[in-house]
């Protein structure tokens, strides 16, 4: 039986990501990895890289200088974006021109806006370059948490869409050249796209090359991580990226303690529901650390604790004696030190938000609960954006696309975001369609045909969760529901969802433009109409989240310094778009306890909830302690009741 995981030995790998649900420690255990493999290759080469937009790199390695031979970076989205348009912008600019009847302040325009998906786009070209160029004997990724991690692994298939679309801007002028010259030959504009296509190709294949690339599943013993890194397996094993070492973090201790006793039944519990295939030598456990992993000696240090946890999937879960049942029964019911008012009438839009893993869904679940719940408090609608939705196993009540009732004045749904932009796109697609059948036969537009179907292909980034979020405005503007409460992506993904409105309001502007412009050459009245409710929406999210009277961000984070560092980024941005902070909740606090673990983990905390007090005087704040998983409407009701006065 191996003693470590395939990715701590040396079998050559290139590429190696972590990923997982957030908050599970993807970071540490990259940065953990990445510290091992450079410190035993000293004469090879290492990157580590995090395509995370709310990068934690930085605070994982807590200042320290990483040895000669290893890299750090945390990819900024927006200046490769921008480095990206510049040095490429004559091309596509030239590419435009050539295969549309658009003009050249169209065409400005569209390329300003286009390129689809920024941070995963310019991540995975990112890493295609180097993996092309082999600057690196091996290349570690920390990703993003799953729902984005997944579009960025899903991103070559995406580019190859947005390269179809240029390259269908060529094919007039390739079809003009040979019909007045005879023959046309390829040309720098085709050379430069089959250069980019060449690259995303190599850099697909190393994914689903078993040998050189591994993708290393990182989660906790929680019932949420389990079910989240199962749909994470499928998917992976569906884009044929291999999978060796499942590693299970921060595993609590066998030993007296009542409650480390509790939180090891309940970890045992979650590891035996894992699937069949999650067992053998493939399931790792590293233990719970009293100290907070950060900086070079803990994170040099990471590994040695890490155990196979074979024997363990196959025990029966942990029973308590009698008397760690009564010392751990207070432990089982909601215990909040703080409670805050409930909030206040006016309020229509509550976003839940903060690092992934603080445990965002179960809030805003039991607060949605407790506000249905006050007598003349309105109809409240709970929804999701979230990639990676978790209403449905938090409330334990399957939830879809559609508004699902789940109580007296509490409706719930996961907005689908792919799935309303594919609805834009197949009515885009069929009204376009039934235009062209319907022009002369004698006007031949097959080109030009051609690049009107692809214009969605080259929409601006973030455009399918914005839909998202203004289908929900739709239903506040209908005045169907009185209060929304959105349980939002995690801290990076949130901040671009919000930043990425007024983006999406300049798109709109482009295409109402070009409705205008060329209404003699197309004309589709549904989409237009389609558009202009979009537009509608969006105006009325962004006047919303920029009244504090009727919105507000209630933060939710760990009494980690990692956790708190990413609340400082949350609130600032905040802060600079105009968005109220009205609650500061502190999850997952630790109990008192009866060993030197738990203490020195209140003991870490206590300094935590200190520096957050000194930053935010003013902020409510509500500490709630570390439970068991709150799931059901019953349990989150309680904690509903428990949260606010």
């Amino acid at each position: 039986m191996r003693t470590l995981p395939y990715f701590l030995m040396d079998h050559g790998f290139r590429l190696l990501l972590f990923g997982g649900k957030g908050g599970v420690g993807k970071t540490t255990c990259a940065t953990a990895a990445a510290l091992r493999w450079a410190g035993n290759h000293p004469d090879r080469s290492l990157l580590l890289v995090s395509t995370d937009p709310a990068h934690s790199l930085a605070d994982s390695t807590a200042g320290f200088s990483p040895p000669h031979n290893m890299e750090v970076v945390e990819l900024d989205a927006r200046a490769c974006l921008t480095t990206f348009k510049e040095k490429h912008s004559e091309r596509f600019r030239e590419i435009v021109s050539r295969g549309t009847f658009f003009d050249e302040e169209d065409i400005s325009r569209i390329l300003d806006l286009s390129l689809p998906g920024l941070d995963e786009l310019m991540a995975f070209l990112e890493i295609a370059r180097w993996v092309e160029e082999e600057r690196y004997h091996c290349i570690v990724v920390d990703t993003a948490p799953t729902g984005h991690t997944l579009r960025l692994l899903a991103m070559p298939a995406l580019i190859r869409k947005w390269l179809e679309a240029l390259d269908a801007l060529l094919a007039k002028h390739r079809y003009m050249k040979q019909l007045f010259s005879g023959a046309y030959r390829r040309d720098p504009l085709d050379e430069f796209l089959l250069e980019l296509s060449a690259s995303v190709k190599q850099t697909e294949g190393l994914l689903r090359d078993p040998v050189h690339c591994r993708f290393v599943p990182v989660m906790s013993a929680e019932e949420l991580s389990v079910r989240e890194t199962v749909l994470l397996l499928g998917e992976l094993k569906r884009q044929g990226i291999s999978v060796a070492d499942i590693v299970v973090n921060r595993v609590y201790p066998e030993n007296a303690c009542a409650i480390c006793a509790r939180k090891r039944a309940g970890q045992l519990r979650e590891i035996r529901q894992l699937p069949d295939e999650c067992s053998g030598d493939s399931l790792w456990g590293v233990p719970m650390y009293p100290e907070e992993v950060r900086g070079s000696g803990p994170l040099e240090t990471f590994w040695e604790g890490v155990f196979s946890l074979a024997h363990l999937k196959s025990l029966p879960a942990m029973a308590f004696t009698a008397g760690d049942a009564r010392r751990a029964k207070s432990y089982g019911h909601p215990k909040v030190e703080d409670p805050g008012n409930p909030p206040a009438p006016e309020k229509r839009f509550l976003i839940f938000a903060g690092k992934g893993g603080v445990g965002k869904t179960t809030l805003a679940c039991a607060t949605a609960l407790r506000m249905a719940r006050d007598p003349g408090g309105g109809e409240v609608l709970l929804f999701s954006t979230d990639p990676a939705h978790s209403l449905s196993d938090c409330l334990d009540v399957r939830i879809g696309p559609e508004p699902t009732r789940l109580a007296p004045g509490l409706t719930a749904m996961e907005i689908d975001a792919r799935a309303e932009f594919e609805t834009l796109k197949k009515q885009y697609a069929e009204e376009l369609e039934g235009f062209f059948s319907a022009v002369s036969a004698n006007l031949d537009l097959t080109f030009d045909r051609e690049v009107m179907e692809r214009v969605m292909d080259l929409s601006p980034p973030g455009l399918d969760e914005v839909m998202a979020l203004t289908a929900a405005m739709g239903f506040l503007a209908q005045g169907r529901y009185h209060v929304f409460i959105l349980d939002s992506a995690p801290t990076g993904h949130l901040i671009r969802l919000l930043e990425t409105p007024e983006l999406i309001e300049q798109w709109l502007k482009v295409f109402f433009n070009l409705f205008l412009k060329y209404k003699n050459v197309f004309r589709l009245p549904g989409i237009s109409q389609r558009l202009v409710r979009i537009s509608k929406n969006l105006k009325l999210l962004r006047a919303t989240l920029r009244d504090s009277g009727q919105s507000a961000l209630y933060a939710v984070t760990l009494l980690t310094e990692m956790a708190y560092q990413e609340t400082k980024d949350l609130v600032t941005a905040c802060e600079r778009m105009g968005v109220s902070v009205g609650m500061l909740f502190l999850n997952q606090a630790t109990p008192a306890g009866e060993c030197p673990l738990c203490s020195a983990l209140r003991r870490g905390e206590a300094q935590v909830k200190e520096a957050l007090q000194r930053r935010y005087p003013v902020t409510p704040r509500t500490l709630i302690y570390h439970l068991d998983e709150p799931r059901g409407l019953q349990r989150l009701g309680e904690l509903g009741e428990a949260l606010y006065h």
